[in-house]
Protein backbone atom coordinates (compact mmCIF):
# COMPACT_ATOMS: atom_id res chain seq x y z
CA UNK A 1 0.00 0.00 0.00
CA UNK A 2 1.52 3.39 -0.99
CA UNK A 3 2.71 5.62 1.84
CA UNK A 4 0.79 8.88 2.20
CA UNK A 5 2.75 12.13 2.02
CA UNK A 6 3.35 13.47 5.55
CA UNK A 7 2.00 17.02 5.94
CA UNK A 8 5.37 18.43 7.04
CA UNK A 9 7.08 16.89 4.01
CA UNK A 10 4.40 18.35 1.75
CA UNK A 11 5.16 21.77 3.27
CA UNK A 12 8.83 21.32 2.33
CA UNK A 13 8.49 20.08 -1.26
CA UNK A 14 9.14 23.56 -2.62
CA UNK A 15 12.57 23.57 -0.98
CA UNK A 16 13.78 20.35 -2.54
CA UNK A 17 15.53 19.62 -5.80
CA UNK A 18 16.32 16.29 -7.38
CA UNK A 19 19.75 15.19 -6.13
CA UNK A 20 20.43 13.40 -9.42
CA UNK A 21 19.57 16.00 -12.09
CA UNK A 22 19.05 18.99 -9.75
CA UNK A 23 15.62 19.79 -11.14
CA UNK A 24 13.80 21.82 -8.52
CA UNK A 25 10.39 20.19 -8.83
CA UNK A 26 9.74 16.98 -6.89
CA UNK A 27 6.16 15.77 -6.71
CA UNK A 28 4.53 12.85 -4.86
CA UNK A 29 3.60 9.77 -6.88
CA UNK A 30 2.27 6.62 -5.16
CA UNK A 31 4.34 6.76 -1.99
CA UNK A 32 7.41 8.28 -3.63
CA UNK A 33 8.84 11.59 -4.84
CA UNK A 34 9.58 11.99 -8.53
CA UNK A 35 11.22 14.71 -10.58
CA UNK A 36 10.27 15.64 -14.17
CA UNK A 37 13.28 13.64 -15.37
CA UNK A 38 11.81 10.46 -13.90
CA UNK A 39 14.15 10.02 -10.93
CA UNK A 40 12.17 8.49 -8.06
CA UNK A 41 12.84 8.46 -4.32
CA UNK A 42 10.95 6.51 -1.69
CA UNK A 43 9.01 7.96 1.20
CA UNK A 44 9.61 5.62 4.14
CA UNK A 45 6.63 4.43 6.13
CA UNK A 46 8.21 6.21 9.10
CA UNK A 47 7.66 9.52 7.32
CA UNK A 48 11.03 10.62 5.97
CA UNK A 49 12.10 10.91 2.33
CA UNK A 50 15.05 8.81 1.17
CA UNK A 51 16.84 11.06 -1.31
CA UNK A 52 20.29 9.60 -0.69
CA UNK A 53 21.64 7.03 -3.12
CA UNK A 54 25.02 5.33 -3.41
CA UNK A 55 27.73 5.08 -0.76
CA UNK A 56 27.45 7.29 2.30
CA UNK A 57 30.45 9.25 3.61
CA UNK A 58 29.27 8.62 7.18
CA UNK A 59 27.48 5.60 8.60
CA UNK A 60 25.15 7.58 10.82
CA UNK A 61 23.83 6.63 14.23
CA UNK A 62 22.77 3.03 14.79
CA UNK A 63 19.73 1.86 16.77
CA UNK A 64 21.50 1.76 20.14
CA UNK A 65 22.88 5.27 19.67
CA UNK A 66 19.48 6.67 18.73
CA UNK A 67 17.71 4.98 21.63
CA UNK A 68 20.35 6.29 24.04
CA UNK A 69 20.05 9.79 22.60
CA UNK A 70 16.27 9.81 22.90
CA UNK A 71 16.45 8.67 26.52
CA UNK A 72 19.16 11.16 27.47
CA UNK A 73 17.60 14.15 25.73
CA UNK A 74 14.27 13.37 27.39
CA UNK A 75 15.89 14.07 30.79
CA UNK A 76 16.24 17.77 29.88
CA UNK A 77 19.96 17.82 30.65
CA UNK A 78 20.72 19.43 27.28
CA UNK A 79 17.69 21.77 27.34
CA UNK A 80 19.91 24.87 27.83
CA UNK A 81 21.78 23.96 24.63
CA UNK A 82 18.50 23.55 22.77
CA UNK A 83 17.28 26.86 24.18
CA UNK A 84 20.29 28.92 23.13
CA UNK A 85 20.19 27.54 19.58
CA UNK A 86 16.46 28.25 19.36
CA UNK A 87 16.87 31.77 20.70
CA UNK A 88 19.69 32.68 18.31
CA UNK A 89 17.61 31.35 15.42
CA UNK A 90 14.47 33.18 16.54
CA UNK A 91 16.41 36.43 16.99
CA UNK A 92 17.47 36.26 13.34
CA UNK A 93 14.31 35.00 11.63
CA UNK A 94 10.65 35.85 11.19
CA UNK A 95 7.93 33.53 12.47
CA UNK A 96 7.31 32.27 8.92
CA UNK A 97 10.93 31.18 8.50
CA UNK A 98 12.32 28.08 6.82
CA UNK A 99 14.76 26.25 9.08
CA UNK A 100 17.15 23.56 7.80
CA UNK A 101 18.86 21.39 10.43
CA UNK A 102 21.99 19.76 9.00
CA UNK A 103 22.91 16.52 10.77
CA UNK A 104 19.59 16.76 12.59
CA UNK A 105 19.79 13.44 14.44
CA UNK A 106 16.50 12.81 16.21
CA UNK A 107 15.22 16.34 15.52
CA UNK A 108 15.50 17.52 19.13
CA UNK A 109 17.16 20.85 18.36
CA UNK A 110 15.07 21.53 15.25
CA UNK A 111 11.89 21.04 17.29
CA UNK A 112 13.19 23.59 19.79
CA UNK A 113 13.57 26.21 17.04
CA UNK A 114 10.12 25.48 15.61
CA UNK A 115 8.58 25.88 19.07
CA UNK A 116 10.06 29.41 19.15
CA UNK A 117 8.80 30.24 15.62
CA UNK A 118 5.10 29.28 15.49
CA UNK A 119 4.75 29.78 11.74
CA UNK A 120 8.07 28.25 10.65
CA UNK A 121 8.65 25.05 8.73
CA UNK A 122 11.62 22.80 9.35
CA UNK A 123 13.61 20.28 7.36
CA UNK A 124 16.18 17.94 8.88
CA UNK A 125 18.98 16.20 6.95
CA UNK A 126 20.79 13.14 8.31
CA UNK A 127 22.36 9.89 7.09
CA UNK A 128 20.95 7.73 9.87
CA UNK A 129 17.63 6.12 8.97
CA UNK A 130 17.21 5.19 12.64
CA UNK A 131 17.55 8.82 13.71
CA UNK A 132 15.31 10.01 10.87
CA UNK A 133 12.46 7.87 12.18
CA UNK A 134 12.52 10.04 15.29
CA UNK A 135 13.20 13.28 13.40
CA UNK A 136 10.13 12.76 11.20
CA UNK A 137 8.01 12.70 14.38
CA UNK A 138 9.90 15.36 16.34
CA UNK A 139 7.53 18.21 15.44
CA UNK A 140 4.37 18.59 13.39
CA UNK A 141 6.11 21.15 11.15
CA UNK A 142 9.40 19.24 10.77
CA UNK A 143 10.11 17.09 7.72
CA UNK A 144 13.08 14.74 7.48
CA UNK A 145 15.24 13.67 4.56
CA UNK A 146 17.99 11.06 4.32
CA UNK A 147 21.09 12.85 3.07
CA UNK A 148 24.88 12.92 3.41
CA UNK A 149 25.84 16.44 4.50
CA UNK A 150 29.21 16.22 2.75
CA UNK A 151 27.44 16.16 -0.63
CA UNK A 152 25.65 19.07 -2.34
CA UNK A 153 22.35 19.36 -0.51
CA UNK A 154 19.09 18.33 -2.27
CA UNK A 155 17.85 21.90 -1.77
CA UNK A 156 17.35 24.82 -4.13
CA UNK A 157 19.49 27.96 -3.83
CA UNK A 158 18.57 30.55 -1.20
CA UNK A 159 15.59 28.79 0.36
CA UNK A 160 16.59 28.76 4.05
CA UNK A 161 16.27 31.56 6.59
CA UNK A 162 18.17 29.55 9.20
CA UNK A 163 20.65 26.71 8.86
CA UNK A 164 21.16 24.91 12.16
CA UNK A 165 24.25 22.82 12.89
CA UNK A 166 24.43 21.32 16.38
CA UNK A 167 27.25 18.85 17.14
CA UNK A 168 27.19 17.97 13.42
CA UNK A 169 29.52 17.90 10.41
CA UNK A 170 29.72 21.12 8.41
CA UNK A 171 29.61 21.94 4.72
CA UNK A 172 30.24 25.71 4.56
CA UNK A 173 29.82 26.13 0.80
CA UNK A 174 26.45 24.38 0.86
CA UNK A 175 25.35 26.29 3.96
CA UNK A 176 26.04 29.49 2.05
CA UNK A 177 24.32 28.33 -1.13
CA UNK A 178 21.03 27.34 0.50
CA UNK A 179 20.80 30.34 2.84
CA UNK A 180 19.08 33.54 1.81
CA UNK A 181 21.40 36.60 1.83
CA UNK A 182 19.60 37.77 4.98
CA UNK A 183 19.70 34.32 6.58
CA UNK A 184 21.69 33.06 9.54
CA UNK A 185 23.82 30.01 10.20
CA UNK A 186 23.74 28.80 13.82
CA UNK A 187 26.63 26.53 14.83
CA UNK A 188 26.78 24.84 18.25
CA UNK A 189 29.93 22.92 19.17
CA UNK A 190 31.62 21.63 22.34
CA UNK A 191 34.46 23.35 24.16
CA UNK A 192 37.40 21.40 25.57
CA UNK A 193 35.62 21.27 28.96
CA UNK A 194 32.54 19.52 27.59
CA UNK A 195 31.98 16.19 29.39
CA UNK A 196 35.42 16.55 31.00
CA UNK A 197 34.57 14.24 33.91
CA UNK A 198 33.60 11.42 31.55
CA UNK A 199 36.66 11.93 29.36
CA UNK A 200 38.94 11.91 32.42
CA UNK A 201 37.57 8.56 33.58
CA UNK A 202 37.16 6.98 30.16
CA UNK A 203 40.33 7.81 28.19
CA UNK A 204 39.06 5.85 25.19
CA UNK A 205 36.36 8.47 24.57
CA UNK A 206 36.84 10.60 21.50
CA UNK A 207 38.80 13.70 22.47
CA UNK A 208 38.04 17.25 21.40
CA UNK A 209 40.70 18.62 19.06
CA UNK A 210 42.31 21.66 20.75
CA UNK A 211 42.52 23.30 17.31
CA UNK A 212 38.79 22.77 16.68
CA UNK A 213 37.89 26.46 16.96
CA UNK A 214 40.66 27.54 14.62
CA UNK A 215 39.61 24.94 12.06
CA UNK A 216 35.99 26.02 12.33
CA UNK A 217 36.79 29.68 11.73
CA UNK A 218 39.16 28.86 8.88
CA UNK A 219 36.48 26.77 7.14
CA UNK A 220 33.64 29.27 7.61
CA UNK A 221 35.52 32.54 7.08
CA UNK A 222 35.34 32.59 3.25
CA UNK A 223 31.55 32.32 3.42
CA UNK A 224 30.38 33.75 6.74
CA UNK A 225 30.98 36.44 9.32
CA UNK A 226 30.20 35.77 12.99
CA UNK A 227 27.69 38.17 14.55
CA UNK A 228 27.32 36.85 18.10
CA UNK A 229 28.78 34.01 20.18
CA UNK A 230 27.36 32.73 23.45
CA UNK A 231 28.87 30.23 25.84
CA UNK A 232 26.66 27.81 27.73
CA UNK A 233 28.37 26.02 30.60
CA UNK A 234 26.92 24.28 33.65
CA UNK A 235 27.29 21.17 35.78
CA UNK A 236 24.57 18.55 35.52
CA UNK A 237 23.89 15.54 37.77
CA UNK A 238 24.13 12.12 36.16
CA UNK A 239 22.49 8.86 37.09
CA UNK A 240 24.26 5.69 36.03
CA UNK A 241 21.83 5.30 33.10
CA UNK A 242 22.35 8.93 32.08
CA UNK A 243 26.11 8.39 32.00
CA UNK A 244 25.78 5.21 29.96
CA UNK A 245 23.43 6.91 27.52
CA UNK A 246 25.67 9.95 27.22
CA UNK A 247 28.57 7.74 26.12
CA UNK A 248 26.45 5.46 23.93
CA UNK A 249 24.81 8.33 22.01
CA UNK A 250 28.16 9.66 20.77
CA UNK A 251 30.86 8.28 18.43
CA UNK A 252 32.77 7.37 21.62
CA UNK A 253 30.49 4.33 21.91
CA UNK A 254 32.60 2.69 19.21
CA UNK A 255 35.79 3.13 21.26
CA UNK A 256 34.83 2.58 24.91
CA UNK A 257 34.81 -1.05 26.03
CA UNK A 258 31.78 -2.77 27.56
CA UNK A 259 33.88 -3.47 30.67
CA UNK A 260 34.44 0.25 31.19
CA UNK A 261 30.73 0.95 30.89
CA UNK A 262 29.78 -1.72 33.44
CA UNK A 263 32.31 -0.50 36.01
CA UNK A 264 30.25 1.88 38.16
CA UNK A 265 33.42 3.28 39.68
CA UNK A 266 34.39 4.78 36.35
CA UNK A 267 31.14 6.68 35.82
CA UNK A 268 30.89 10.16 37.40
CA UNK A 269 27.75 11.36 39.17
CA UNK A 270 27.94 14.79 37.54
CA UNK A 271 29.34 16.23 34.34
CA UNK A 272 30.28 19.60 32.89
CA UNK A 273 28.28 20.66 29.86
CA UNK A 274 30.13 23.34 27.89
CA UNK A 275 29.37 24.59 24.38
CA UNK A 276 29.75 27.63 22.19
CA UNK A 277 26.86 28.80 20.01
CA UNK A 278 27.56 31.29 17.20
CA UNK A 279 25.25 33.03 14.75
CA UNK A 280 26.85 33.80 11.37
CA UNK A 281 25.66 35.98 8.50
CA UNK A 282 26.56 35.17 4.89
CA UNK A 283 29.28 37.25 3.27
Amino acid sequence: MPVSLPPALELSLGLLRCPTCRTRHLHPVRGALRCPGGHTFDIARHGYAGLLTGTRATSGDDTAMVQARNRFLSTGTYAPIRNVGARLAADAAAEQATVVDVGCGTGYYLAGVLDRLPGARGLGLDTSVRALRSAARAHERAAAVAWDVFRPFPLADGVADVVLDVFAPRNPAEFHRVLRPTGRLIVVRPTKRHLAELRDRLPAMVTIDPAKEQRLHRALDPFFEGTVTEQVEYTAPLTRLDALDLVTMTPSARHVSRADLTDDGLLPDEVTVSVLATAYQPR
